[in-house]
C-alpha cells in the first residue's frame, strides 16, 4: 500500500483506515458500515498482495466532515 502522508492525518478527527479481508465483498461491506457513520473517501478497489492472505483496502475517513474552519473538510486537500 501507498504511504501515508501527513494532510491525511493533520487534525484531529481525520483517519487512514487499512482494512484486510478474506475477499472483496467483506472489505467494500466494512467499508459501507464506516461510510453510515462518518464522512470517507471511498476506495474504488482493493489490493492483493502476493504471498499475503486476503485483500486489502486503505480509505480515509472524517468524523468531523462540517468544520468549515478546516480546509481539509472542505475537499481543498
Amino acid at each position: 500500500m501507498r504511504t501515508i502522508i501527513e494532510a491525511h492525518v493533520a487534525r484531529p478527527g481525520l483517519a487512514v483506515v487499512e482494512v484486510a479481508a478474506p475477499d472483496d465483498a467483506t472489505a467494500f461491506a466494512v467499508q459501507e458500515l464506516l461510510a453510515a457513520q462518518c464522512a470517507i473517501a471511498a476506495a474504488e478497489r482493493t489490493v492483493h498482495e502476493p504471498g499475503e492472505p486476503g485483500v486489502r483496502l486503505r480509505l480515509f475517513l472524517d468524523l468531523h466532515p462540517n468544520d468549515q474552519d478546516n480546509p481539509v473538510s472542505d475537499g481543498e486537500t
